[in-house]
């Protein structure tokens, strides 16, 4: 199943989506006579996903997607992880070789955004850069857990843009303010359940700008794969229930690369990985 966080008008809600149509909260409740909870974090970790779900083939999807906004799914995860240097064509591109162990950079949440909404590029910013990512998104706490026990912790995955400002990382010699800035995670546009992904380290990735390609490659050149990246990870801090793990991203960014610029005002980000839909974002500057 694919969840998404929605916009009716003014009014946050969440639903399940199927093709072009939504099964909103308020038709579930009214299907299943479930009092749900109000946020979609709490319908996917706390029990209550799993209370109704014998109950969902009944839905009739009555709403449109295109009648709601779509919000970014999570929000507000414990914790936002992006690997870095997880692809070697990537890691290559910057006279590196990919590392054995999570090489992370920590997104704050302020940095989360959602399809459609716009990536706010502050006037400091003259490097504006794009990276599409695999995300993972957690279901279960844990804490040491073998790949198996990884793979059972992961209750879905989405996309990940991890925006980055190329001059203030080279400034800061550092990543964090270079890829937290406000809007530099747009993520989304649902979340599409595990057991509808068959092997989360195959899948057809792509970025286009101005319907420009820019990436095309798969999940499967990733150095660590999934289920070890929430092993490994485990192994250092507890996984809590909500937090995003964001896998790393192939070559075809502009840092380092003659064929591509970096983005600009005006820029539409289109990003699409097997499965799991398009993530859309358009790049807005502000005056100085």
């Amino acid at each position: 199943m694919k969840f998404a966080r929605l916009l009716d008008g003014k009014k946050e809600t969440y639903g399940i989506v199927k093709g072009d149509r939504v099964a909103s909260r308020e038709e579930i409740v009214y299907s299943t006579g479930v009092p749900l909870p109000t946020r979609l974090g709490g319908f996917l970790f706390e029990g209550w996903l799993a209370e109704v779900n014998d109950r969902l083939d009944g839905l009739e999807y009555e709403r449109g997607l295109s009648e709601y906004g779509i919000m970014a799914p999570i929000a507000e995860p414990p914790k936002i992880f992006c690997l870095a240097f997880n692809y070697a064509d990537h890691a290559q591109d910057q006279d590196r070789s990919p590392p054995d162990e999570p090489v992370i950079v920590m997104k704050p949440r302020t940095a989360l955004c959602g399809n459609g909404d716009d990536i706010v590029m502050p006037p400091f910013v003259k490097e504006l850069d794009y990276e599409v990512e695999l995300a993972l998104i957690i279901g279960k706490r844990c804490r040491d857990v073998d790949v198996i026990g990884a793979k059972e912790a992961i209750f879905g995955y989405t996309i990940l843009n991890d925006v980055s400002a190329r001059d203030i990382q080279f400034r800061d010699g550092q990543f964090t303010r270079a890829k937290g800035l406000d809007t530099f995670a747009p993520c989304g546009p649902w979340i599409t359940s595990a057991d509808e992904v068959q092997d989360p380290g195959r899948l057809k990735m792509t970025t286009k700008v101005n319907g420009r390609a820019r990436q095309d490659s798969s999940t499967s050149k990733m150095h660590i794969k999934p289920f070890e990246i929430v092993s490994k990870l485990s192994s250092s801090m507890t996984l809590e229930k909500g937090d995003i793990i964001s896998t790393g991203t192939p070559s075809g960014v502009a840092l380092n690369n003659p064929d591509s610029e970096y983005l600009a005002a005006g820029d539409e980000i289109e990003m699409e990985i097997e499965g799991l839909g398009v993530l859309r974002n358009t790049v807005r500057g502000t005056r100085e």
